[in-house]
């Protein structure tokens, strides 16, 4: 950070303390015309509807000022005012930090070394390996819930993991690298015009037995065949787990299988992201999360 944007954060952080300060002063203090407390001020609405002079009670605007001088002593001791690092000199990578990353080094890293000789197809189904799932679960409710769920179930633009629909396949090899090293799925604007988005739209629905206008959905193959669609989903739209093109006939969809929903997608097309955490987790980890996320498919 800069001097500049240091010394301007500084400016702003307590500017803001002090002029807290002087304002709840400024409204709590006694004018030489105000009335006496319990009175009426003088002030009258609809005919007889009084105003009292009715003062917060002491107590409360002292929790103002303690609440503002915690703040400042707080920003005093510790980061927060730009580049002052506190009189305490306290970082978060500092030694109490990680003299606590090698506790629990110590103490888990052996768990997950002994987890990551063992198969994944055995860790996600044995018994024995109940531990080793929880384990797991809770990487997945640390790492993964925030687009998948808590349960797995997916939402809009973010799959589902328990059933048996997978974009990029879901093979233990194939879940460990999506995990590890992330995907990129791209679906690009096929630049059709709205006649042909409605035809493509048709054919796209028939592939997976909904009632469409058959004469649209015939129109339609012939756009699927000539626009690009054929080199990802296939000649019969089953898609490719090699390119994370999905199956277009088992009428499961991850951004909504809509008419609205299905145009939206061949004009503006769609860009998904899983993020490699390879480097967050380690190998270790990605094994054990692996095995999790296996399981929840092969019950």
């Amino acid at each position: 950070m800069s001097s500049f944007w240091s010394g301007w954060i500084i400016i702003l952080t307590v500017g803001n303390i002090l002029g807290c300060v002087w304002l709840i002063w400024w409204t709590m203090r006694r004018r030489a015309d105000e009335s006496a407390q319990g009175d009426v001020t003088g002030h009258t609405w609809d005919g007889d509807l009084q105003e009292y002079n009715n003062p917060l009670p002491r107590w409360w605007l002292w929790l103002f000022y303690i609440t503002l001088a915690f703040g400042a002593g707080y920003l005093l001791l510790y980061p927060g005012l730009g580049k002052f690092g506190g009189v305490l000199g306290w970082a978060s990578h500092g030694s109490m930090y990680e003299g606590e990353m090698a506790k629990a080094a110590e103490k888990y890293d052996p768990i997950f070394k002994q987890y990551a000789a063992v198969a994944v197809t055995d860790l996600a189904t044995k018994a024995e390996y109940q531990e080793a799932r929880e384990m797991g679960k809770r990487l997945f409710l640390t790492y993964c819930m925030q687009c998948h769920g808590s349960d797995a179930g997916g939402s809009r633009g973010f799959p589902n993991l328990t059933d048996d629909v997978w974009l990029w396949g879901g093979s233990p090899e194939q879940i460990k690298v999506s995990i590890a090293n992330g995907r990129n799925g791209v679906m690009p604007n096929l630049g059709l015009t709205p006649e042909q988005v409605d035809n493509l739209t048709a054919h796209v629905m028939s592939l997976s037995g909904r009632d469409v206008d058959a004469a649209k959905a015939e129109a339609g193959k012939e756009a699927f065949m000539t626009a690009g669609c054929i080199g990802c989903h296939g000649m019969e739209g089953t898609g490719n787990q090699m390119l994370g093109a999905p199956n277009l006939t088992d009428n499961t969809w991850l951004y909504g299988g809509s008419p609205g929903v299905i145009k939206q997608t061949l004009t503006k097309g769609r860009a998904g992201v899983m993020p490699a955490h390879k480097e967050l987790l380690g190998e270790e980890k990605v094994h054990l999360l692996t095995a999790y996320v296996y399981s929840l498919s092969n019950k």
